[in-house]
């Protein structure tokens, strides 16, 4: 294939385009590792799910008659089948790639985490004792208010990203606000507490960085 050489601008021409100035030395693509990390975690835990029973990994579950501790992170990473697990990664993989663009490895696996927790905390409050709860999905609407929110510029560019990202996360979390109440085995309640709690973190965390 034949290298064309690459098109000389004027000055100011240069800064109309907004042409990307080459390459500089020492700097990388992001590899979201952070994403990928979480993806790997949650395969994993459904492999050992098949491979050793559901009902055998289920002390991984939030039982919420008897909560422990460590249910509250440990059912962030299990899914009830297939299917759930792919719904699932699907919006990990879109909108962890968002955060982890703004935040950082760090910055999208402290996102899950504590917006995962912030469901489960909230499912407990509110649902019956009866409930088990597990999945990302808590997690993944935390990550949808942290892909909006941690996007908030002046910048045309941005604007435009929020309003394409915020109408969809909107949408979402109506829609799970109108099923709330149906017994359908979906924990709506939890979708909607990852999703404030995903508005409490960026909110937190701007207030510390003045």
């Amino acid at each position: 294939m034949t290298d064309f050489p690459r098109p000389v601008f004027t000055h100011k021409l240069a800064e109309t385009l907004d042409y990307p100035p080459p390459e500089q030395p020492g700097s990388r693509a992001i590899s979201y590792n952070g994403v990928f990390a979480l993806i790997v975690i949650n395969v994993v835990v459904f492999l050992l799910q098949v491979a050793f029973g559901f009902e055998t990994l289920q002390g991984l579950y939030l039982h919420q008659r008897q909560p422990q501790i460590y249910q509250l992170v440990t059912s962030l990473f299990c899914h009830a089948n297939w299917q759930h697990l792919s719904g699932n990664l699907f919006f990990l993989y879109i909108f962890g790639r968002i955060v982890e663009e703004e935040a950082g490895t760090l910055g999208v696996i402290l996102s899950y985490l504590l917006c995962g927790v912030g469901a489960n905390l909230l499912s407990i409050l509110i649902l019956p004792s009866t409930v088990i709860s597990l999945g990302a999905s808590g997690a993944v609407f935390g990550l949808f208010s942290v892909s909006v929110l941690s996007k908030l510029s002046w910048d045309w560019r941005r604007i435009l990203e929020v309003i394409i990202l915020g109408q969809f996360v909107v949408q979402q979390v109506f829609g799970e606000l109108s099923q709330v109440g149906v017994a359908d085995g979906i924990n709506r309640v939890a979708h909607l507490g990852g999703a404030l709690a995903g508005v409490v973190l960026i909110m937190g965390v701007r207030r510390w960085q003045r």
